[in-house]
């Protein structure tokens, strides 16, 4: 029997609040109405974090259906609309917000009557336990739970006891040498599309092009490299992952996808079920890699779940347990895991679930055999397809590289993205809050701290005590770390009372910074150039290195005394000491290159500049205040650590994308992934897109908004938005536009039943956002970056993208360097051009899409409109006319005359248009 429900339930969006009793009356309420009730009296709500923000209230305590859907159905996903809730509990879908409040009260009653029926409740194991948990933490949800789940419907065992241990297995031999025939890659092909699907001769190119990747190589350093670039439509991914399951079976060896996006990754995780339907043959087959900090650490939980965090985090925690249960793979971002449910409880807690700080005591650890970061790495090693990120894959295969044991087989997809990711994963930084995450390794838990990180003293006490100079090095080590920077670091250096050297060199820093940034940077992240420092940050910088130099030594000396103990076997020395050991090798080789490459960088300073680097000072700030303070050092081509750490070992490696040349011949391509460092040439395949872009899609240059006038640019959004019908994704360059605008529009148009989200403003996380854009062909959606790239939303829900002007590079010093490297305006250019070109790739994404493309840009200069496909029109409008041209598509784009017409998307040029537009283009940054 199902208990009585006596709450009222809350719904409110940007057009208005909606107030239901449990006897089913309806009725609109003001917001100072709706916060006042929402202080005294429990509510029903969906994403009280969302229903908070449109309250304007700091927070909201009440009973929300997606913490109970998370209860009931642990590693499920539901889109966090009352659609998409209603879809997920096979219930209609509300016909309005209004009715959307009682929905509410239904969906809440769904969710518990199917705790009522166990034998009907997959997911009913331990759920009676965890009730108990959350009721002692006074849970909303708990009484309403307790009162159907009087006792456990089975003998229920907790987390850390259901997990079942990985294995050890031997070494993976050797891939077989063998040369993939183009009939049997057809064949596989064939295989995974289906025997329905209609039979496209640019993937079966694409396809059998790519298995020469997988030939095997002529020598040492001559790695088998195919660049291919395939246009939208192609069916990219299977013609990868045709060639690259053949060559896994036929080789008996593994395959590593890597990816830029983590929704390519799920994308890419879905598809394998083709190669391999069966899901237990899948889960030993394909594995999903990632770094330690996206998973859950079973340490931390526990520490968690015993007390370790309070309140909302508490709740989280026993939430995150519960889903532990149910996981396929422990993955928190990204994984199984629902987006949303860490933004419900802001930052209460979820980061300190993983291992964000690198504090693993790995062997040492009581949860090390059912661990999922060391189970997903085990797997790894005997799976045909592995899928990863770029950062991830260039960390293993340097490591990998140096073991003798390097990646063989590489798939790069979002290829355009690999230069970028390269500059990340070959940058050094000696700041503030590096540091300090080096001191707590070190050194543990410092003063009040809570929780089980450990430092090197604990984790490695046994061997402290077998070997001496072994326990002199780590007290050593510890010592020395001392003059790291320590909790509070930050507040000291703003008032100029640093302690120790490293602090005394980051106030430097920072006074040079600040004396040298320019004024109009105000409340954002300021930098400087690292060429002629003052003479203050020189003298600091001297002993600063000396206590770099004294925690190297002892780190050096640690490092050799646990190879020795390694290498004696002691009688305490089992398996999971020895695991415990090797992971600490691990640390402080990789720690040890780091604090060698802080040295580097303040050895270099007042001396002469690398031409192969780039360094400069920053202070990295959001609003105004501080976060971190320090030195940067990156590669000014980082293709050159690239090719030597990543490709010349591996045997065949595939670059690809659908936007891989940028419009440019193979030379920008091959520069951009590396190749041109290596003693062979490349493969390169072309394959266009089958999408007639000409007939689906056009482009809007729109000429008469004011530049910097938001007011007139949150107008232009609302029109547009509201001529599409919804369906618009718009992309802006700086987050406080993005603001000014939502704030605007946002109650407009959800009063015509228009919702809008953006990034930023809802407190919801991005892959969220997307499914819920995804979800509701009226919404529409407001993002930077992140939206520009890798979001793949095809049909209705989206047919209009908004640029709100050239998406010019910013001017940072790196930027400025490579400028100058690069050619000057022609840099800028093709930088332009490619995240054009990647904006409007959101548009088409399958065979039916139609669409606007529009750039709030007068002064966009015409040499950047060949960024767009071939024989798309590009036309210079107004405002009124591409409302009209939008509002009349209707499903189709029409043709007929603008007003200015520039060409399709060719080099045209209108003389005086580019120039007037190139002196006005820095004002866009």
């Amino acid at each position: 029997m199902l208990p009585d429900l006596p709450y009222p339930a809350l719904h409110a969006t940007y057009g208005g609040i909606w107030l239901a009793s449990p006897g089913g009356e309806v009725r609109g309420i003001g917001r100072g109405e709706a916060a006042a009730r929402a202080a005294e009296t429990p509510m029903i709500v969906l994403n009280a974090a969302v229903t908070a923000s449109r309250l304007g209230i700091a927070d909201f305590s009440g009973l929300d259906l997606l913490e109970l859907f998370a209860f009931v159905h642990p590693a499920r996903f539901a889109v966090p609309t009352p659609a998409g809730l209603a879809r997920a509990l096979d219930l209609p879908p509300p016909v309005d917000d209004a009715r959307a409040s009682l929905f509410l009260i239904e969906a809440a009653r769904a969710l518990l009557g199917r705790m009522a029926r166990p034998e009907e409740w997959p997911e009913a194991y331990g759920a009676y336990n965890s009730a108990q948990s959350l009721a002692r933490l006074r849970w909303p949800w708990a009484g309403p739970i307790g009162q159907i789940l009087k006792s456990p419907t089975q003998s229920e065992r907790g987390l850390f006891a259901r997990l079942p241990e990985w294995d050890e297995a031997n070494a993976r031999p050797q891939p077989r040498s063998v040369r993939l025939d183009e009939q049997e890659v057809l064949d596989r092909l064939g295989t995974l599309v289906g025997p329905r699907a209609e039979s496209r001769e640019g993937q079966r190119s694409y396809a059998t092009a790519n298995a020469r990747a997988f030939d095997p190589r002529a020598g040492e350093g001559r790695p088998n490299v195919v660049l291919a670039e395939a246009g939208t439509g192609i069916g990219k991914t299977l013609g990868y992952l045709a060639p690259a399951s053949l060559w896994a079976e036929k080789a008996d060896g593994a395959v590593w996808v890597s990816t830029y996006t983590k929704a390519l990754q799920r994308q890419l995780d879905k598809e394998t079920r083709r190669i391999f339907p069966d899901a237990a043959e899948r889960a030993r087959r394909v594995v999903v890699r990632k770094g330690r900090e996206n998973y859950l650490c079973l340490l931390n939980l526990e520490d968690a779940l015993q007390g370790g965090f309070q309140n909302r985090a508490a709740i989280l925690a026993q939430l995150v347990a519960r889903w532990g249960m149910y996981t396929r793979d422990g993955d928190m971002v990204g994984g199984d895991l629902p987006g949303w449910l860490p933004t419900l409880f802001r930052r209460a807690g979820s980061t300190a679930l993983t291992d964000r700080r690198g504090e693993c005591v790995y062997a040492g650890c009581p949860h090390y055999r059912k661990c999922f970061i060391e189970r997903a790495a085990r797997a790894s090693e005997n799976a045909d397809i592995v899928i990863a990120n770029h950062a991830l894959v260039m960390i293993l295969a340097q490591r990998r590289a140096d073991e003798g044991q390097p990646l063989g087989r590489l798939v790069f997809d979002e290829g355009h993205h690999l230069f970028d990711a390269a500059d990340s994963t070959f940058a050094a930084a000696l700041t503030g809050q590096e540091t300090i995450e080096l001191r707590r390794w070190i050194i543990g838990p410092e003063s009040k701290a809570r929780g089980r990180r450990r430092g090197l003293s604990a984790r490695l006490s046994d061997v402290a005590s077998y070997d001496e100079e072994g326990g002199l090095a780590i007290e050593a080590a510890a010592a020395a770390a001392t003059l790291l920077p320590a909790d509070g670091w930050l507040g000291r250096l703003g008032e100029s009372l640093p302690l120790g050297p490293i602090e005394r060199l980051l106030s430097a820093v920072r006074a040079t910074v600040y004396a040298r940034a320019d004024a109009q940077d105000a409340g954002y992240g300021l930098e400087t150039d690292a060429g002629q420092p003052e003479p203050e940050l020189i003298d600091a910088a001297r002993p600063a290195i000396e206590a770099l130099e004294a925690l190297m030594r002892p780190m050096a000396k640690l490092r050799q005394r646990l190879a020795a103990v390694m290498e004696d076997g002691p009688d305490w020395l089992d398996g999971q000491a020895r695991a415990r050991i090797e992971g600490a090798i691990a640390g402080l080789t990789q720690r040890g290159q780091l604090v060698s490459s802080w040295i580097a960088m303040l050895a270099r300073l007042g001396g002469p500049l690398d031409p192969d680097f780039v360094d400069w000072l920053a202070v990295d700030r959001v609003e105004g205040r501080e976060l971190d303070i320090g030195l940067h050092r990156h590669w000014l081509d980082p293709s050159r650590p690239l090719a030597e750490t990543v490709l010349k070992p591996a045997h065949g490696v595939l670059v690809t994308s659908a936007t891989l040349r940028d419009g440019e011949d193979w030379s920008g391509a091959e520069a951009r992934a590396g190749t041109v460092h290596l003693d062979n040439s490349p493969r390169h395949v072309s394959v266009p897109s089958p999408f007639d872009y000409a007939t689906s899609a056009e482009v809007l240059v729109v000429t008469d908004l004011k530049r910097g006038d938001v007011a007139q640019l949150g107008q232009a959004y609302h029109r547009l938005i509201a001529a599409a019908g919804g369906g618009t994704l718009g992309l802006f360059t700086a987050i406080s536009r993005l603001r000014a605008v939502h704030a605007r529009i946002a109650d407009r148009l959800a009063r015509d039943g228009l919702p809008l989200y953006a990034q930023h403003v809802d407190p919801i996380d991005t892959g969220t956002l997307v499914d819920i854009f995804r979800d509701d062909p009226r919404a529409s959606l407001l993002g930077t970056d992140a939206l520009r790239d890798g979001v793949d939303v095809p049909g209705e829900s989206l047919r209009l993208v908004v640029m709100e002007g050239v998406p010019w590079p910013r001017p940072t010093v790196l930027h400025a360097a490579r400028k100058a490297a690069g050619g000057g305006s022609v840099y800028d250019d093709r930088i332009v051009r490619a995240r054009l070109r990647q904006a409007f790739g959101r548009l088409i994404r399958s065979a039916g899409d139609r669409g606007h493309f529009v750039l709030l840009g007068a002064a966009t200069p015409s040499r950047l409109l060949d960024a767009f496909p071939g024989g798309v029109p590009v036309l210079r409008v107004t405002l009124d006319e591409a409302i009209a041209r939008i509002a009349g598509q209707q499903g189709a784009v029409r043709h007929t005359p603008p007003s200015v017409r520039i060409g399709s998307a060719s080099r045209d040029f209108l003389p005086g248009l580019a120039d007037r537009a190139h002196e006005d283009r820095h004002d866009d940054r």
